[in-house]
């Protein structure tokens, strides 16, 4: 009887959790689909190793979706860019943005990569 009794509590313990599991992957993906898909136009890599980006200035069109994509070449490295609500890293390393604002933009590494990391950055121009 005690053995009957810990397979069927076993089983609803198994249920519970398949259950729970179901329900956070479906609200990860209602998560996904609260941010609008906007096709990008263009793309950006922007690529990073020790202590620096690949290039000192990127240019951008005001209006124009582009996608920024992040490689990181060496180290361990993201990049950040307030204005446009940019963090990109090795886990979520693209995203379409629109820049709606012309201007001079600072673009630093997010990444506490080592002794060089405070002169990690980069222009972004909008025109």
């Amino acid at each position: 009887m005690i053995k009957k009794f810990a397979i069927l509590l076993s089983m609803v313990f198994v249920i519970a959790l398949t259950a729970c599991g179901n329900n956070n992957d479906s609200a990860a993906g209602n998560a996904n689909t609260a941010e609008p898909e906007i096709e990008a136009e263009t793309e950006l890599i922007i690529t990073a190793t020790n202590y620096s980006f690949d290039q000192e200035e990127y240019h951008l069109k005001k209006g124009v979706p582009v996608k920024i994509i992040f490689k990181n070449d060496d180290g361990n490295h993201g990049i950040l860019i307030p204005e446009f609500e940019l963090q990109l890293n090795e886990k979520k390393s693209s995203k379409v943005i629109v820049p709606e604002e012309a201007g001079t933009f600072e673009m630093t590494c997010s990444i506490m990569c080592g002794s060089g990391h405070s002169g990690m950055r980069a222009t972004i121009i909008v025109e």
